[in-house]
């Protein structure tokens, strides 16, 4: 005993730790699959994956991995539009992307995405992930596009009213998130039980000795539901549907597991995140999971910060994590069959509400509008388009938004009544900057000789420098006197 407590001195923690992490992940594991469309043990799959996988690799030390809400509504929109067998090839595909990246030492350059993209694109798939399980919560059938499920919503609840076993889902649903807004509130020792647990584990008995007419969670079995992809669906991977999936997988796994690493650096003061590594530990994870058919990972700051929080000191307390994982699933599968669908419904607009950063838009407002336009118009663009095209768009108004703030440019026009008329440019004149620059000099007169002094210009780029040429020819040509031009 002492040779191991001297070879892993921080046992006892890592042990207390993973028990609580399991706790954690178990009912999100099983929701989240369940939101997407697939066995609920596939979500299992992928937790015990990010444990005995992706944990045991070098990365970030305290960071838990398994299936993220944050993917729930593109994982459905896949499987509605390829079919399950070809999840496993898409997540395979992502994995091998991850782990490329990681080996070019791209990971690092995740941390560039503006934060204002990352965060508009968790809150549009917070609004469609709790307006997609607000349906199963009344016990009918989501609409398929974003637009829908919200337009939808008004009717769905005027046919619950008439509905018993409706109003009972209902009820389950909205007792199972009132259970985790209020466990704050709870008791010290009450609360060494986590919310999720907690609020599933509270809706299961009461569904029990109620006899409420609701929906509950399918069982296969482990092995029954483990479906590797088959040969013959690698070969989709040449459409170019599939190959947008895919990076928008990739783009959204990585981003999300690497801000996760960035926020779970904060939360302790041990070894730091080495970026690389940890796209290639995601990657490999995504890899494997893809094989098995099961769910794509990501990072997930909720389970790490209960990680941190319950004391964990080495990745020991995530990998025992998945081994616990991978126990329950094999000795205890029946379990699920009890648990009640509106309560993951709950679970996920609970953790679809936290996706939305209402204080971090707010805040954003008031210091940098620029900012808190590009974080509604890419969640609103996720909503009312889909995931990767809406990510394509915040990435294209960042870019834009950088590059008009990049191009600051003077025009000072300097005219003494009598002689040449001077204008000076300094800054950096870009295509973006072109109509303000024509605008200027065009409005200057044509009988007047006119000197343009380029000397305070760090870059001219060559849209600007074709209409300076083509303007300077117009104004020579109508004018008495060419335009002089100094380029310093």
């Amino acid at each position: 005993m002492s040779a191991a407590m001297s070879k892993f001195p921080y046992i006892r923690q890592d042990f207390a730790a993973s028990l609580v992490v399991f706790l954690v992940a178990l009912p999100l594991c099983v929701g989240v699959a369940v939101a997407s469309g697939v066995p609920a043990e596939l979500g299992l799959v992928t937790g015990i994956v990010g444990g005995l996988v992706t944990g045991l690799m070098r990365g970030s030390s305290l960071q838990v991995s398994g299936p993220a809400a944050g993917l729930t509504v593109l994982v459905f929109e896949a499987v509605r539009e390829f079919g399950l067998p070809l999840l496993g090839v898409i997540v395979l595909a992502t994995g091998v992307l991850q782990i490329t990246m990681g080996v070019l030492r791209l990971g690092r350059y995740f941390r560039a995405i503006s934060i204002s993209v990352v965060e508009g694109m968790l809150a549009g798939i917070g609004l469609v992930l709790i307006a997609g399980q607000l349906y199963p919560a009344l016990a009918t059938k989501a609409p398929d596009s974003g637009p829908g499920k919200i337009a939808g919503l008004p009717g769905a609840f005027l046919d619950a009213l008439g509905d018993g076993e409706a109003l009972a889902s209902l009820a389950l649903g909205a007792g199972t998130v009132a259970v985790l807004v209020l466990w704050k509130h709870a008791p010290a020792k009450v609360r060494t039980v986590p919310g999720p647990l907690a609020a599933v584990g509270l809706a299961t008995l009461a569904a029990f000795l109620l006899s409420l007419p609701v929906a509950t969670v399918e069982v296969r079995g482990l092995l029954g539901s483990v479906q590797p992809p088959p040969l013959s669906a690698f070969g989709e991977l040449a459409s170019v549907g599939l190959i947008g999936t895919v990076v928008a997988f990739t783009l959204i796994a990585s981003a999300e597991s690497l801000f996760s690493a960035a926020a779970v650096d904060r939360l302790h003061d041990g070894p730091r995140t080495e970026y690389d590594r940890e796209l290639v530990a995601q990657g490999a994870g995504n890899a494997l999971c893809g094989v098995l058919g099961a769910l794509p990972m990501t990072a997930v700051i909720v389970r790490s910060a209960a990680n941190v929080q319950a004391g964990a000191r080495t990745k020991a307390s995530r990998v025992l994590h998945g081994v616990w994982l991978l126990l329950f699933a094999a000795l205890l599968p029946g379990v699920l069959g009890w648990i009640p669908i509106p309560a993951l419904a709950g679970v996920l607009v609970h953790s679809g509400a936290k996706l939305i950063p209402v204080r971090a838009l707010a805040v954003l407002w008031r210091e940098h509008r620029g900012e808190a336009l590009i974080l509604v118009v890419t969640a609103v663009s996720i909503v009312a388009v889909s995931m990767f095209e809406g990510v394509l768009i915040g990435l294209a108004l960042s870019i834009v938004k950088t590059a008009w703030e990049a191009s600051h440019l003077k025009l000072e026009i300097v005219d003494k009544g009598s002689g040449p008329i001077d204008a000076h440019l300094s800054g950096n004149a870009t295509f973006l900057r072109l109509p303000k620059i024509l605008d200027s000099l065009e409005a200057l007169p044509q009988d007047r000789p006119i000197r343009v002094d380029l000397s305070g210009l760090h870059h001219l780029d060559h849209a600007c420098r074709t209409a300076l040429e083509s303007w300077a020819q117009r104004h020579s040509d109508a004018g008495t006197e060419p335009v002089r031009v100094t380029a310093g």
